[in-house]
């Protein structure tokens, strides 16, 4: 049974930082690229950072880029998304994605950060 299980979210001040974990079983996880989503209250979900199976190729929206950093460990087939200068606006649902070419995504249930004063 595929699960993708995150953790790590939570309540921060702007300026600070959150580390978010997703724990994945089931599947062979070095063969899939692995994807942190978030979803705002109101807006579409939205891609945030993509590491490929190799974890090699790391792709960031532009938002991201420079506070957050994406990594994976095939060996315990985690994927961890580092958050650092959290502003108001990143606050969402962040959901945990794997794809591989060909097949159906796996989802995670998410986790939900908010970033306020």
């Amino acid at each position: 049974q595929v699960q993708l299980v995150e953790s790590g979210g939570g309540l921060v001040k702007p300026g600070g930082s959150l580390r978010l974990s997703c724990a994945a079983s089931g599947f062979t996880f070095s063969s899939y690229a692995m994807s942190w989503y978030r979803q705002a209250p109101g807006k579409e979900r939205e891609m945030v950072a993509a590491i490929s199976g190799s974890g090699v190729i790391r792709n960031y929206t532009d938002s991201a880029k420079g506070r957050f950093t994406i990594s994976r460990d095939n060996a315990k087939n985690t994927v961890t998304l580092q958050m650092n200068s959290l502003k108001p606006e990143d606050t969402a649902a962040y959901y945990c994605n794997a794809k591989r070419s060909g097949t159906i995504p796996y989802w995670g249930k998410g986790t939900l950060v908010t970033v306020s004063s």
